[in-house]
């Protein structure tokens, strides 16, 4: 199976255009384009936005039935799609429903002028689908027809932005389910296993294992939590979720300490980490490409793979259930992920979870 990249995500929504807003205005993004009823899309109100080589379609039904109704009253806001650009959507369906996917949705074209897109569904994890699509790479369309664009989306591109594509994206599963997972994606997706770790936050522990495209293109972080230990905030997110689901999403940048600086600017808030990290981070790392003095300030996590250097940092979530979240990294030659970059991100995420655990176990709902 030829997959290439990760073509784009949707998540369902309760207000798609609520919902845009909000990205346009802290992250940056434009709106690409907008569907309904009125374009064949029956039942549902879409928004596509895009910055460079990334593409997010919110999508919220219309009525009670509908999917993406459905999928928010259980989960609330959350991913709910993430499609892989395929250079043969047909067939890729055909070898993975053979290989154990369970079909969600057959081929399908669509084409509208002189675009075409073909594109499938089939079963990944939890209540999360992959969509396989096929398209012509130097037309801009999305899903041409369904989709309203501007004539010029060139002109949108042409902005830029701070976030460049979709790095990985990040999966907790209930505990027992790593193995499985990991094998589903290796046996009907042609994926690989490229990283695993045991990561302890305090009493915590959690077991995380990385499978990725032959390209490179595709990425998950999968991770389960160790029920020997105490509860923490993988079980937070799968009682919260409600099962397994995306916990985050890593945009990659190409200048961390300039997109956390902007984008904190427009109101998003990032977890915060203790100064005694990086007074030990020379010690351990030696000379940063970045600044230790630049990240200090802004809270920016720093770690090394065997091929270089890596960036990251977590935002703080914004979900009225306190699951989903976005992440950016920058890449400095890195390929993985680094032993000691896991950990501190969930102990600074662990910061930021444990008040509001307080007063979700005293009170028994979430805030």
């Amino acid at each position: 199976m030829d997959i290439t990249d990760t073509d784009h995500i949707e998540l369902y929504v309760g207000d798609a255009r609520m919902a845009a807003d909000q990205l346009c205005a802290q992250y940056g993004f434009r709106v690409y384009g907008q569907g309904g009823p009125e374009t064949g899309l029956a039942g549902q109100r879409s928004v596509l936005l895009g910055q460079r080589d990334v593409r997010v379609l919110l999508t919220s039904g219309l009525s009670g039935g509908h999917r993406a109704s459905r999928y928010v009253a259980q989960h609330g806001d959350g991913v709910a799609v993430v499609a892989f650009g395929c250079t043969d959507a047909a067939a890729a369906f055909a070898e993975a429903v053979a290989a154990g996917a369970t079909p969600v949705s057959p081929p399908q074209t669509v084409t509208y002028g002189h675009s075409t897109v073909v594109f499938a569904e089939v079963s990944g994890f939890g209540d999360v689908t992959h969509r396989l699509i096929q398209r012509d790479r130097t037309d801009p369309s999305f899903l041409p027809g369904l989709i309203a664009m501007p004539g010029d989306v060139s002109q949108l591109e042409a902005g830029g932005g701070l976030l460049h594509q979709i790095d990985h994206a990040a999966v907790c599963l209930p505990a027992g389910e790593l193995d499985a997972t990991v094998a589903y994606y290796e046996r009907v997706f042609g994926f690989t296993m490229i990283f695993q770790e045991y990561i302890e936050v305090g009493e915590q522990g959690m077991q995380s294992k990385v499978v990725q495209s032959p390209s490179g293109g595709v990425t998950f972080t999968l991770i389960q939590p160790d029920i020997s230990r105490r509860a923490g905030q993988i079980d937070d997110f799968l009682a919260w979720h409600e099962g397994a689901g995306v916990q985050h999403i890593a945009f990659s940048t190409h200048d961390i300490v300039a997109a956390v600086r902007t984008l904190g600017e427009r109101g998003v808030e990032f977890a915060q980490t203790p100064g005694s990290y990086y007074d030990m981070l020379a010690g351990r790392l030696g000379e940063t490409d970045v600044p230790i003095d630049d990240l200090r300030p802004l809270g920016i996590l720093v770690d090394r793979d065997h091929w270089g250097q890596m960036y990251q940092i977590f935002a703080k979530s914004t979900h009225i259930r306190r699951t989903y979240f976005n992440e950016l990294i920058d890449r400095h030659g890195a390929r993985t992920f680094g032993t000691s970059n896991i950990p501190a991100l969930y102990a600074a995420k662990e910061r930021e979870l444990a008040a509001v655990r307080d007063i979700t176990h005293s009170e028994g709902t979430v805030l």
